[in-house]
């Protein structure tokens, strides 16, 4: 339960939501969204360097969960669940969303092992980065998301389902069905689609 307390406190840090966010232009909405979520740099599966917003979070809609390579129980479970919700979406995945899988097991999980358990569970995929990294860059990311924790079989296992560009985030409990996930990504999609039509729009006034 403390980490779902931990979770709520941080996103409720997410700079700028709702009515704040249509005031700012978005250009400001980016730098907010990267002077929080910070540009912390980590590794995927590829073992690409990779920042965390600018690289992997801005311009999609983003599904992030905890996950680590020698888990049993419920990352595999998750995993398998967040890959039904992959199908759901079709080409947006990929396009408009992205999945973001951030090991909890830093000094244990190379890039080679989460790339050996994205391809054993079917995760492997252009769209669906796993991250890990140096320790103290993984914890910092983590605490951001409110998901820190110093016993990696105690992470939290929900999903974090948000976008950037909208400032708008939710919690989704991991025994949420697959279609419950795709759809709540779905209006994510749908609303970030808008807000660019409305941002190119002829005439657009953007107040900031």
């Amino acid at each position: 339960m403390r980490w779902l307390a931990a979770l709520a406190v941080a996103l409720a840090c997410v700079p700028a939501t709702g009515q704040q966010q249509g005031k700012l232009t978005p250009a400001e909405r980016d730098a907010r969204a990267r002077d929080y979520f910070t540009d912390t740099v980590l590794k995927t599966q590829k073992g690409r360097s990779v920042r965390f917003y600018s690289d992997t979070m801005r311009g999609k809609v983003v599904a992030i969960s905890f996950m680590f390579a020698g888990c049993g129980d419920a990352c595999p479970l998750i995993t398998a669940k967040l890959v039904h919700a992959k199908n759901d979406l079709g080409e947006a995945f990929g396009r408009e969303v992205r999945f973001v899988s951030i090991s909890v097991d830093p000094l244990h999980d190379r890039p080679e092992d989460l790339a050996k358990f994205a391809r054993k569970f079917d995760a492997d995929h252009p769209g669906w980065l796993f991250l890990t990294g140096e320790e103290a860059n993984v914890n910092q990311v983590l605490k951001k998301l409110g998901a820190y924790t110093e016993s990696v079989e105690n992470h939290f296992t929900g999903i974090i389902v948000g976008s950037p560009a909208q400032g708008r985030w939710k919690k989704v409990r991991p025994d949420a069905p697959a279609k419950a996930i795709a759809e709540e990504i779905r209006h994510l999609v749908a609303g970030e689609i808008e807000t660019r039509k409305t941002a190119a729009a002829p005439g657009a006034v953007l107040r900031p």
